[in-house]
């Protein structure tokens, strides 16, 4: 134990100073808000009349916020108000006579909850096909000839290789009316007004598509590195037995790399749900925000940027994200204690036999 916490106390107290003592500074700074700005009215007058004009107070300001730097004390009320969980104002639609349609169609209008069903839809949709199509390209090039396996895996990395916010870039740029894939949509349907980006849907359809095409080479790469470590034994007497190339993967490559597909999935998870990159790129703010978007706009609100709005926000996205992977760790838990129970109650005639 003493050898394995000196080993993990350089890790530790990293992950302590900058992440979290970070978590807590932002939780803390969500439960207050801004100062007022202290104005000051005063009325000019001259032999033409009088004028009221109004300023602020700058020094007032200034004594305010160097009395209480965090701002004044809101408790969770930045949680529960429109701009977040809006609870008065659902609580108010859901005792109205309105349909669940009409219902639904008002929450949705609520800022933080249509970011959320972009961001669950984006997260639930990217995350299962960036899997299943990184597991067969890695399949794919692990049976191309050797000659062909550097230039084939170099291509397949590209799109992890340039940055998201230029790749997306040029996707937009390739949809755009004037572009390769715009323009040939618009020749084909014979219409010149057809724009992907007018259409909610189209809008949604084009960032999880670019979230596959950018993210994929991740699940590909981890999934080709773990296909070099199946047993080779396992699979020559699998085939001896008559096992076909479909029931070696389903029953011998598929367990083996379940654990990789455990620890990408987790990852794929973390990422998607903070997706920003895209919907800054193609500028689709009237059809999709995301958790994150709302975050980056929460703190570019005009002159005063509203950080206890932006630290609910950056709550709200870690509670989330720590729900979408308690299943994942719960199963990662349970295999490892399973183990540590066997391993545990293994005799030695056991070992001897396994060695």
């Amino acid at each position: 134990h003493s050898t394995f916490l000196l080993f993990t106390l350089p890790s530790l107290s990293v992950m302590f100073l900058f992440i979290a003592i970070p978590i807590v500074s932002v939780f803390i700074q969500s439960l207050h808000i801004e100062h007022k700005q202290v104005i000051i009215v005063s009325e000019n007058c001259d032999p033409f009349g009088c004028e009221t004009t109004t300023s602020v107070d700058t020094e007032a300001s200034a004594k305010l916020k160097e009395k209480a730097p965090l701002g004044k004390f809101n408790g969770f009320k930045t949680y529960s108000n429109r701009m977040h969980f809006a609870f008065d104002e659902i609580g108010e639609a859901w005792n109205s006579s309105d349909s669940f349609i009409v219902f639904v169609k008002k929450i949705y209008n609520y800022p933080l909850y249509r970011a959320l069903s972009f961001t669950l839809t984006y997260t639930f949709v990217v995350t299962p096909f960036v899997l299943f199509l990184g597991f067969l390209v890695a399949l794919g090039v692990n049976n191309l000839p050797k000659l062909l396996k550097g230039p084939t895996i170099f291509a397949s990395l590209l799109p992890m290789i340039v940055t998201p916010l230029v790749g997306s870039l040029i996707l937009f740029w390739m949809v755009d009316g004037d572009g390769v894939i715009g323009a040939t949509l618009q020749k084909i349907f014979n219409d010149n007004s057809l724009s992907l980006k007018a259409s909610p849907v189209l809008t949604w359809v084009m960032l999880m598509v670019y979230g596959i095409w950018h993210l994929m080479p991740f699940s590909f790469i981890v999934f080709y590195a773990g296909l070099q470590t199946v047993p080779h034994e396992t699979i020559e007497a699998a085939t001896i037995d008559g096992a076909s190339k479909f029931q070696r993967t389903r029953h011998v490559v598929i367990p083996h790399l379940m654990p990789l597909a455990i620890f990408i999935t987790l990852i794929l998870l973390m990422d998607n749900f903070r997706v920003f990159e895209p919907i800054i790129s193609f500028r689709a703010e009237a059809h999709a925000t995301s958790i994150s978007w709302l975050i980056w706009n929460h703190l570019r609100e005009s002159a005063y940027p509203l950080y206890n709005a932006a630290g609910a926000t950056s709550m709200i996205t870690i509670f989330c994200v720590g729900i979408l992977l308690l299943p994942v760790l719960i199963r990662t838990w349970r295999d490892s204690v399973s183990y540590t129970h066997l391993r545990a109650h293994e005799t030695e005639a056991d070992l001897v036999c396994r060695l």
